[in-house]
């Protein structure tokens, strides 16, 4: 008789069952969107306040004192010239191991900070010459060391192409020859959206990383008086890139700038093409007023997303304070640029600089047009080496200077 009741009412517990797991709701995993705000997981809402890794994986020169060799590429000839390729393999690759390690990511928390946005060059996801290796590069280990030391301090992560092929912006930042030819290569279009599937492929489902950025600065503003269908170009190539993005991964939020710099989004004629996205505006040496930042407030109030402020200081601490004030009352979260460089004060941590250091940065003034006049400009070898092993030395953690009145600036605890 008792199973005959449990084969009777078999069907009817079934069906309550399934009813229970339709009205039962199942909280995201991952940071998502909902309107102009970024939603965690609990529910509550997620102000990005946090710090750019500038210089550790796309070196910048003028972070090294110089001005001239403004790009890896010629920073790299510039070192290759004064001490020699094969020392100067040994020093990036020592560089990459000592410029951010885990004691930087856990002073990064420890100030209050919730994230961290990590700006790449594409050739670490290539066979291309970067940084001593010219094959199988380590992108994927060396963002997943601080991706891993970023989950033990629960400080959430930007993945940011800062140099992409072809060049994106046109400039030093993007390490090119000097012109956006992404926005007219194909090669390089195909490659671009290859590489950001790959990097989605990998974390589709981790959940401490907040999404990607995938082009910084694109399109400097120098070029559009020649080329104005630039601009025309980006958003194609925008939706193009997510298309790639979203074979392999629907979880996370993307991040798309605007043009000239990130700062003009008029380019933007279709921004909700897809249901994940955000957009990130950089402004630096303005003033502190509602009017230095009303065109981004109403371009995130016209489409209803949000938008958050990828790079911004690079100023003194009076400036920073107003300027984090400001972002905060318009809700727009932060990415200071930069955490640590040699230049001091103006970031969190400042590199002592090594002796003799002068002597590199004035042979990187020098004309070096040709053989004879490098060689005729080349310093001391063995003190650029020693300079060079103690910048090694000078950028690990415990041998940096805390800069507290910017870290306050910024709200933070130094």
């Amino acid at each position: 008789m008792k199973k005959l009741l449990y084969l009777l009412f078999l069907p009817f517990l079934i069906l309550c069952c399934e009813s229970s797991k339709e009205n039962k709701t199942y909280p995201d995993r991952f940071i998502h969107v909902n309107g102009p705000d970024l939603i965690k997981p609990d529910g509550e809402k997620f102000f990005i306040r946090g710090i750019n890794l500038g210089n550790w994986i796309n070196p910048e020169g003028y972070m090294f004192f110089f001005q001239d060799a403004s790009s890896y590429r010629l920073i790299n000839e510039a070192f290759c010239e004064m001490a020699g390729p094969d020392f100067t393999k040994w020093f990036w690759n020592e560089f990459k191991k000592n410029y951010i390690t885990e004691d930087d990511i856990k002073y990064i928390k420890q100030t209050g900070m919730n994230s961290i946005r990590i700006p790449f060059h594409y050739k670490l996801f290539t066979n291309a010459d970067y940084m001593g290796l010219d094959s199988e590069h380590n992108g994927f280990e060396l963002i997943d060391r601080v991706v891993e030391w970023c989950r033990r301090q629960n400080l959430y992560v930007i993945l940011d192409m800062h140099d992409a092929p072809g060049g994106q912006t046109g400039d030093n930042i993007d390490d090119s020859y000097g012109y956006p030819w992404l926005m007219e290569s194909e090669p390089s279009k195909e490659l671009f959206c290859s590489i950001w599937k790959d990097i989605a492929g990998h974390y589709a489902n981790d959940t401490i990383i907040l999404g990607y950025d995938l082009l910084n600065e694109p399109i400097a503003h120098y070029f559009l008086e020649e080329h104005a269908n630039l601009n025309d170009s980006l958003e194609p190539l925008y939706k193009r890139c997510v298309d790639s993005i979203r074979l392999v991964d629907n979880n996370h939020i993307v991040l798309l700038g605007g043009a000239q710099w990130d700062s003009n989004f008029k380019i933007f004629k279709d921004s909700k093409f897809d249901d994940k996205l955000m957009y990130t505006c950089h402004r630096y040496w303005c003033d502190t007023l509602q009017a230095d930042i009303q065109d981004f407030v109403q371009f995130r109030d016209s489409v209803n997303l949000p938008i958050y402020m990828g790079e911004t200081g690079e100023n003194t601490d009076q400036w920073i304070a107003g300027w984090t004030r400001l972002m905060e009352r318009n809700n727009i979260g932060w990415h200071y640029w930069p955490y640590k460089k040699m230049v001091p004060n103006s970031c969190m941590v400042t590199i002592p600089k090594p002796e003799n250091w002068d002597l590199i940065i004035e042979y990187t003034k020098q004309d070096r047009g040709n053989f004879a006049k490098v060689r005729a400009a080349r310093p001391d070898q063995a003190l650029v080496r020693k300079a060079m092993t103690d910048l090694l030395e000078n950028m690990k953690f415990e041998n940096c200077v805390k800069n507290p009145g910017y870290i306050s600036a910024m709200g933070m605890k130094p």
